[in-house]
């Protein structure tokens, strides 16, 4: 029953989630480089509802990557004279 609820409501649920993955990623990527905090420190400004979204940093590529368990990722990349900005979401 749980499973067809699922199945049936994947649609809203994936892009909720991609949203949540976005905002998170360019938020983070924000404060790590234009703020220059550290990721862990950056961690603490999360929204509530926000902790199943995983973090990660590319210092070479100024780059932070969001990502709900087993689901695709979301990457924001810190660009001169842009901030940080969404890389294309994958469909």
């Amino acid at each position: 029953m749980l499973g067809g609820l699922g199945w049936f409501y994947r649609t809203p649920i994936l892009g909720y989630t991609a949203a949540g993955a976005g905002y998170s990623a360019h938020v983070t990527c924000s404060c790590r480089y234009i703020g220059g905090r550290s990721l862990e420190d950056c961690k603490k400004d999360r929204l509530a509802g926000m902790e199943l979204v995983s973090l990660s940093s590319d210092e070479e590529a100024k780059s932070v990557t969001a990502r709900y368990p087993l689901l695709p990722p979301v990457t924001a990349t810190y660009r001169k004279g842009y901030g940080c900005v969404l890389e294309k979401w994958e469909d």
